[in-house]
């Protein structure tokens, strides 16, 4: 008997083990009572142990499955307890220890019934499925991601079994035939039907060599739809053999009528430019309305001239002719008379040139002649008065008589002694000139004064490398209020960084860069880097407003507000009132209702205003009146010579009581000495600046000066 006990404790033991090692969770229900026991295993696969789920019930256990599993597993239970199946099945969601919820597949079935027949006990089992729920999910939205990607692309796919001659198509294989599976009954024979002669002979060679000789194939062909419809196709066939049979062919069907329809045109549009570059080529060179050569014969002839000259030290001169009025007589008797009245200046021009010479249109009402071998530049005179006579004369095309006139500009090879391109530039740029001077006329290119452009382009274009490279920085003068020796703010003042010639004061590029586009690139560049000083200095705990001077260009661009609008809104930490704008008073400010506009557009964004060297300028009474500015800065050469002349004393005593009725404050620059302190303060002048306070520093002093002044504030001389 102890053999038999000892041999049922270990099948018992072999068992358990067996369970728990396949982590299948094995549970009884006393369904009358609705407690619950289970096996270890079953614990586990909600992440608890035993003794966690100790005194599990049924209906704490059915609390812990998903909600919409839940009626699920309530619905088969009652089926299963009517009679309706055999055995309670179901997948459902349990909750986790973690929090999460995995998937377990659910087996039970009734094992005892009570003396009524109900059932009693329930016994079953629990499996972990939740790897393969997702394997399973995955396969889903594979395959929906791969129809939807045959859908979009129009592309299907096919295979053969040769064995069966069984032909399976993809969805978008019906959809490309314009049929459906349960519409269309797919075969071979079926299949070709479809293709147009020449095409259905090239598929057919190209399945017979793949079935008996395990070639391949990769077409372009034409079928027509089960609807009739006609379409280009891509076919492609792959074969796999086993023991060098070919037992299975599979590939895809691709709808391609749109990319042959567009290659197609190309093909026409091809031909079509075959053809006119050939008629381009006949006529490359001269000018169809004139038979004059055009700009691209025009830079060759210039090139042998100046060879020809350099040779025989003598002069070539570049002339270039403009129609004056030629537009209006063109937009009031139209094209055809304009183009017989070009057609008649260019004879009479070339008519007055010599041998030689030569005239070609290069664009509109626009000639070009090259007029060389001159001994000296003034023999061209007598030429040039013959050509304005001959365009000025009164000329008849068509029945009316037609009045206009030329305006020519002329430059001079070798003293202009540039490429050919741009002495026709500068032939152009005199033109405009005798144009400028009141037309039927003719001017000589400058070409000294051009040479003062070309040098200020050169500074334009060297300062615009030194904005790109990094080469400009911002120094800062502090600002402060004498009467509580507060500093309360700072101007900054920009400087380059020369590679070559050290630090520049901007004297020494501002005014290249004045009215030109430059400047709002670099007033762009102040700001922003203004900004990322405030930033940093307010990260450190120093709460310092930064004032920018602003050009009038920047100030009156069309997008000044909605671009400093994105700038401060990368530094959402900055008070109102941190950023100042100081715009100069001879500033060249047109539209002082624009103006005044968007001042009050940049005060909505907590920008404040000044009006910098005031009363330098002739406007002072109309901007104060006109302009929602706060501060009026004096400027230095009236408090620099404030000690000693008593004119720039009644000035500044001017100015304060201005501010007064403006109800503004007033800044004073140029404070060198204690006694321009002192003197400021008796006319109630309290917030300055100057070398007498501190002179411009790079950033980095700037807070070891704060220091200092904090300590021991004082106002010292110059020479600090």
């Amino acid at each position: 008997m102890d053999d038999i006990n000892n041999l049922v404790v270990g099948y018992n033991h072999n068992f358990n083990n067996f369970l728990s090692a396949t982590g299948i969770g094995i549970w009884n229900w006393n369904i009358q009572t609705g407690s619950l026991t289970f096996n270890e295993s079953w614990a586990k696969i909600t992440g608890h142990t035993n003794k966690e789920l100790k005194s599990t019930s049924m209906s704490r256990w059915s609390t812990s499955m998903h909600s919409d599993d839940s009626i699920k597993a309530q619905d088969i239970l009652s089926q299963y307890f009517n009679g309706d199946i055999d055995y309670f099945e179901c997948e459902a969601r349990l909750k986790h220890k973690s929090g999460h919820y995995i998937w377990v597949n659910i087996l039970g079935k009734i094992v005892e019934r009570d003396e009524d027949g109900k059932p009693k006990r329930m016994i079953g089992s629990h499996r972990d499925i939740t790897e393969r729920k997702k394997n399973e999910e995955q396969i889903v939205i594979t395959s929906q991601l791969l129809k939807e990607s045959e859908q979009v692309g129009k592309l299907g796919g096919w295979k053969l079994d040769l064995k069966t001659d069984d032909l399976f198509w993809t969805d978008e294989t019906y959809r490309i035939h314009e049929t459906s599976s349960e519409e269309f009954n797919p075969t071979v024979d079926a299949g070709i039907d479809h293709y147009l002669p020449e095409s259905k002979a090239i598929l057919i060679e190209a399945l017979h060599n793949a079935i008996h000789h395990g070639v391949g194939y990769d077409l372009e062909l034409e079928f027509y739809t089960t609807k009739g419809n006609k379409i280009d196709v891509r076919t492609t066939c792959s074969v796999t053999s086993e023991q060098g049979i070919p037992v299975q062919l599979t590939g895809v069907l691709q709808n391609i009528s749109d990319r042959k329809v567009n290659q197609r045109k190309l093909e026409k549009t091809n031909i079509d430019l075959k053809d006119a570059n050939s008629a381009l080529k006949i006529s490359a060179h001269y000018d169809p309305l004139t038979g004059l050569p055009n700009r691209s014969l025009l830079t060759g002839i210039i090139d042998k001239a100046l060879l020809k000259a350099s040779s025989n030290k003598n002069y070539v001169a570049v002339v270039f002719i403009d129609v004056d009025g030629f537009k209006k007589i063109n937009d009031v008797h139209g094209q055809n008379i304009g183009d017989e009245l070009l057609k008649k200046i260019a004879s009479r021009l070339k008519r007055e040139l010599r041998k030689g010479d030569t005239l070609s249109r290069i664009a509109g009402d626009e000639f070009v002649a090259v007029i060389d071998e001159l001994s000296d530049p003034s023999e061209i005179d007598f030429i040039l008065s013959r050509m304005l006579k001959s365009v000025s004369a009164t000329l008849v095309i068509q029945k009316k008589l037609l009045k206009v006139s030329a305006s020519i500009g002329v430059t001079f090879y070798p003293l202009d002694n540039v490429s050919p391109d741009q002495l026709i530039r500068h032939a152009d740029h005199a033109m405009y000139t005798a144009k400028q001077k009141g037309r039927n006329r003719k001017h000589f290119f400058d070409i000294e004064k051009d040479e003062a452009v070309k040098h200020h382009n050169e500074k334009l274009l060297r300062i615009g490398q030194a904005l790109e490279n990094d080469e400009f920085l911002l120094y800062y003068q502090p600002k402060v209020d004498l009467r509580t020796d507060e500093v309360v703010g700072v101007e900054a003042l920009i400087r380059w960084q020369h590679p070559d010639r050290g630090l520049l004061e901007p004297a020494e590029f501002l005014p290249v860069i004045e009215n030109h586009i430059l400047g709002v690139e670099i007033g762009r560049w102040v700001i922003n880097t203004a900004l990322q000083q405030l930033q940093c200095w307010l990260s450190l705990g120093y709460d310092l407003p930064i004032s920018v001077n602003i050009s009038s260009l920047h100030f009156q661009h069309t997008d000044f507000v909605s671009e400093l609008k994105k700038m401060l809104e990368q530094y959402p930490n900055l008070k109102k009132g941190s950023l100042e704008f100081e715009i100069l008073e001879t500033s060249e400010l047109k539209d002082i209702e624009l103006i005044s506009s968007v001042i009050g557009d940049c005060n909505q964004l907590g920008v404040l205003f000044s009006i910098d060297d005031f009363g330098t300028g002739y406007s002072s009474l109309t901007y104060l009146k006109s302009l929602p500015v706060n501060f009026l800065k004096i400027d230095q050469s009236f408090v620099i010579n404030m000690l000693t002349c008593s004119d720039d004393k009644a000035i500044i005593q001017g100015i304060i009581e201005l501010a007064k009725v403006f109800n503004l404050k007033v800044i004073a620059e140029g404070v060198e000495t204690p006694e321009h302190a002192e003197l400021l303060l008796s006319l109630g002048s309290y917030i300055v600046q100057g070398y007498g306070i501190a002179h411009p520093m790079p950033a980095r002093n700037i807070l070891t000066w704060l220091t200092t002044w904090k300590n021991k504030p004082c106002i010292i001389d110059a020479s600090n």
